[in-house]
């Protein structure tokens, strides 16, 4: 089974379930009709048997006859005369009827089982099964009421496979008719099956031709629909299109890292080999290894930051958030950035007490470093720097700004990507890779990050995080009592 086709596999239940549902029926026609075909004569018989009690009138004296049909039958009955209608059913359909006394006495009519039946008593309106040369007949009496009848009987008897000529039609037509539908269903459940299942066969093809061609800019399209297999295309479609951008995203990132280290690798061996093609000055050798330590740290520190995004993109599990005092942390980072004064610009800062979010220490300590080093790196000489921190309704809003260079609108989209610079030429020991490890954090704290900029008159991102509640204060704790403990 595990070899074979979903379209066959789908098939060969369909028509273990049909050969079931063939046999049940053939069970259900067969058990129905034989049921269906003993009380219909059974009902025949009764029905007879009371058409022909209205046949047969008594008269004290032939004077009281009508002579206006000679075929009418006359027996002598007690002091009178017993006149049987000629429309008196004696044999119709397999069924006989007879006139008996209540002594058993036959007298008219014909019963095919007068031995079987000559001690049978009589019993109105019942009908009674007799068997008779290993058949089985039914029996059924009905009284005479009329007057002068009185002391009168009539016996129906017809065999019980009277019927068995209608119910071996109904099976033979079953046996033709049921195997022809069981077909005409196969051949349409394969038809059909075939339909429904196009379009996994489309998915198999278009995952085979991008397997085939690396290429994931490939599609499955189907008709117009919403069915679960419609569903799963569009999910297809969807993975295809994330696989694309992120291969797109390794190619351009394994580019920029080879781009980013192809530089500082060039220097040191130009360097080294400068170094070694005569003898040098103590000056010289000292000023080539300010230049190798110089390009060694850059790559050191572009290695560092390009792990500090993998372990953010493949194990954000090992930053465990906490409930923590956003102010009192941005407080604290701002405090040792004045320090750095680059440029003599200002840092400056305004920070809402006690304002808690869930989240990582080190992580939102990295995202605010990163903002303001960036705010440093991009500002104007004399220029400032100014964090805010306040509550917003349910969020809190840690914005950074300054007054440098300003970026584009259309390089507003762009800053976050990897190694991507506004202005190379000033980026110093920056890599590109701040603003990324920003909006990588924001994400890991289900955050929103916004920038708001224009060339020449600075910049200001602006954070927003859902705050919390802060823990309970130590001075509103008081231990319990002794007796409640």
């Amino acid at each position: 089974m595990k070899h074979l086709s979903v379209r066959t596999k789908i098939m060969l239940w369909y028509a273990a379930i049909l050969a079931v549902m063939v046999v049940l029926s053939y069970i259900v026609v067969f058990s129905v009709s034989s049921s269906v075909m003993h009380r219909t004569t059974r009902d025949e018989l009764r029905y007879t048997v009371a058409d022909n009690l209205d046949e047969v009138e008594f008269f004290p004296s032939m004077a009281h006859v009508k002579q206006d049909n000679d075929a009418d039958q006359y027996i002598a009955y007690r002091k009178g005369f017993l006149e049987v209608d000629d429309d008196y059913l004696d044999q119709v359909n397999g069924i006989t009827t007879a006139l008996y006394r209540s002594d058993n006495t036959l007298l008219y009519g014909n019963n095919p089982i007068a031995k079987q039946t000559a001690s049978l008593p009589f019993a109105s309106s019942r009908v009674q099964k007799v068997s008779a040369a290993g058949t089985v007949y039914y029996v059924y009496d009905r009284q005479l009421t009329q007057d002068g009848l009185d002391g009168l009987w009539l016996r129906g008897i017809v065999p019980e496979k009277h019927g068995t000529s209608q119910l071996s039609r109904i099976v033979q037509w079953s046996l033709f008719l049921l195997p022809l539908l069981f077909l005409l269903a196969l051949l349409g459940g394969y038809f059909f099956s075939g339909r429904i299942l196009r379009p996994l066969r489309d998915m198999e093809e278009a995952a085979a031709r991008i397997s085939r061609g690396q290429d994931l800019t490939k599609r499955i399209t189907l008709p117009p629909g919403t069915d679960e297999l419609h569903r799963l295309a569009d999910t297809f479609n969807a993975m295809f299109a994330r696989l694309e951008k992120a291969f797109a995203s390794e190619r351009q990132f394994t580019s920029d890292v080879s781009h980013e280290l192809r530089t500082p690798m060039a220097v040191i061996t130009a360097q080294c080999e400068y170094m070694l093609e005569a003898p040098r000055t103590a000056e010289e050798y000292e000023a080539a290894l300010h230049t190798i330590l110089r390009q060694s740290s850059r790559m050191n520190t572009l290695i560092e930051d390009m792990l500090r995004l993998v372990r953010l993109e493949q194990k954000p599990g090992q930053f465990p958030m906490e409930n923590l005092d956003l102010s009192a942390l941005t407080t604290s980072v701002c405090e040792d950035m004045t320090l750095l004064q680059e440029q003599n610009i200002t840092l400056t800062y305004h920070i809402e007490d006690a304002i808690h979010v869930t989240g990582s220490r080190p992580l939102l300590t990295r995202l605010l470093s990163n903002l303001i080093a960036n705010a440093y790196r991009y500002g104007t000489a004399n220029g400032w720097i100014h964090v805010t921190l306040a509550s917003e309704g349910e969020n809190a809003a840690l914005a950074v700004s300054d007054n440098g260079i300003g970026i584009t609108p259309d390089e507003q989209e762009k800053i976050f990507h990897r190694f991507y610079r506004v202005n190379p030429a000033r980026t110093g020991s920056g890599m590109g890779l701040g603003l990324s490890m920003v909006q990588e954090i924001t994400r890991l704290h289900s955050g929103t990050l916004t920038v708001k900029s224009a060339p020449g008159r600075g910049s200001t991102f602006t954070l927003k995080l859902k705050k919390q509640p802060g823990p309970p204060s130590e001075k509103n704790t008081h231990p319990l009592p002794e007796n409640q403990k």
